[in-house]
């Protein structure tokens, strides 16, 4: 599916390829992503596989109706933005359940997804003789660089977590020296001190994968080759803040150019010009109208991620006892696909009037709203900087891959939340001081008064002068160098 353009108008421009990672926490930024790089005179084609294509037009069929599914088409009409859509197979049936089978998502995602973007890019090629192009691709792709150099291209990796993930990743060989990862470090309980750029953190503070004794099977794999290629890469775009990481990132650009240029958001923060959600949105807003202000605690654990039944119904009997209003999203898949309600019996009707359950929302809505005075988060990037925008403190329950690193950041580093649990096992007892506590209590101010420092070097950071405003327009320099450089 492409939208069309008149070939004289994209050879004078610098032309991207943009191809996220499909899942909805990667397609999110990648849209914004090629609004930014648009809206500074690039011609841009973004390729989403069929599968999110399918789920994005699902969730959003009135407003994709009359658009022929091209999920920029606002962001095209309304500021005429040079960005066309196309959708490619990643090689497994649409109906299949990605969710509950990650082995073959990550198959595909190596190996068919591959070979479809491959004909893809063929043809856009093709239509774009002599144009000046380069390949945005998500970090958590294992060929982007051979694909990029199959085309002449010039390979740029965009990097969707904070900086402090990659550093570890790019390090890992100093873990590895130590004994803080593979066989046998799953006992080890002395700070890391030693990687550059990270003054020091605990073996606990790694991305999931990582504290995996055995990384010879195939997720650590796949993750360890994936950020291999991302090092091969001519430069890198990262979706975090100068100010915020800048040690972390200095280590980082001794080994590959890095850019920071986050946070990456939609120009009106909760109304993006792109559709994006993989799920159909409740509005949630005239529950929330009715509530005091800082008085609802917002819960949700993101679109991927999933959690045991134990652990949720630990979660809902701390935040019943607690007795605060809540909204929480409970998508369908977050347990299982096959248990679409996981909540403890008659937990709706204990709750009903103060608690609002919704299978998915538009969160930067939610925390955008004058009732929300705190937020239980499994530690997504995304959710983060979200909750930072918002001036909404944090509970931290991480689940799996970076928010372990994204907890470190939030809690110990920037001191903006607090652990929902502090031994692994969360327990309905903690969960009810802690929510207390940050709903109307102590905890709650003291974080406000760290996230509104936070929130001042993102908001620094994206003025016309700031750090990531100069940092984009020195990548796009130097990318246009490179790019005359291969032409030339």
């Amino acid at each position: 599916m492409e939208s069309s353009n008149s070939n004289s108008s994209y050879k004078k421009k610098p032309h991207a390829i943009l191809v996220p990672l499909p899942l909805q926490g990667h397609v999110i930024p990648f849209a914004q992503l090629a609004i930014k790089l648009a809206s500074k005179g690039f011609s841009i084609t973004f390729i989403n596989t069929n599968h999110i294509h399918h789920q994005i037009t699902l969730s959003n069929a009135t407003a994709l109706q009359e658009s022929g599914g091209n999920i920029f088409v606002g962001a095209r009409n309304t500021s005429g933005l040079d960005i066309e859509y196309v959708t490619v197979s990643d090689g497994l049936p649409l109906e299949f359940d990605r969710s509950l089978n990650h082995d073959e998502w990550v198959g595909a995602n190596t190996y068919t997804f591959r070979a479809h973007l491959e004909v893809a890019m063929a043809k856009i090629v093709r239509s774009r003789s002599s144009v000046r192009c380069c390949l945005v691709a998500d970090s958590y792709f294992v060929w982007a660089s051979k694909l990029a150099s199959k085309f002449g291209m010039i390979h740029v990796s965009f990097w969707t977590e904070p900086a402090m993930v990659l550093d570890i990743y790019f390090h890992r060989h100093l873990l590895q020296q130590n004994g803080h990862i593979g066989p046998g470090s799953s006992l080890r309980k002395d700070m890391i001190d030693y990687i550059p750029g990270i003054s020091s953190l605990k073996r606990s503070d790694l991305t999931s994968y990582l504290q995996e004794e055995d990384l010879t099977t195939m997720h650590p794999q796949y993750n360890l080759s994936s950020l291999d290629d991302t090092k091969r890469a001519q430069f890198i775009l990262g979706n975090t803040i100068q100010e915020l990481e800048a040690h972390t990132i200095s280590a980082i650009q001794a080994h590959v150019p890095f850019y920071a240029i986050g946070p990456i958001f939609s120009p009106g923060f909760t109304k993006s010009p792109v559709a994006t959600s993989l799920w159909a949105e409740s509005d949630c807003t005239l529950w929330l109208d009715s509530k005091p202000l800082g008085s609802v605690l917002y819960v949700s654990f993101g679109s991927y991620a999933h959690l045991s039944k134990e652990d949720i119904e630990e979660i809902a009997n701390g935040i019943k006892l607690s007795g605060v209003n809540f909204l929480w999203v409970i998508r369908p898949d977050m347990v299982s696909s096959n248990d679409v309600d996981p909540l403890p019996v008659g937990f709706r009707d204990e709750v009903r009037g103060r608690g609002m359950i919704v299978t998915w929302t538009c969160q930067k809505a939610v925390l955008s709203h004058r009732a929300i005075g705190g937020f239980i988060t499994h530690c997504g990037w995304n959710s983060a900087l979200e909750s930072v925008w918002c001036e909404v403190p944090l509970l931290c329950f991480p689940l799996l891959t970076d928010q372990f690193t994204n907890r470190k950041l939030m809690v110990d580093d920037w001191k903006i939340g607090c652990n929902l649990c502090e031994e692994k096992c969360v327990t309905k007892e903690e969960v009810l001081l802690k929510v207390k506590d940050l709903i109307g209590g102590s905890l709650g101010n003291e974080l406000r008064c760290r996230i509104k420092e936070i929130k001042q070097e993102l908001q620094n950071a994206m003025m016309i002068d700031g750090s990531s405003e100069k940092n984009i327009d020195s990548f796009i320099k130097e990318l246009n160098i490179d790019i005359e450089n291969k032409l030339g």
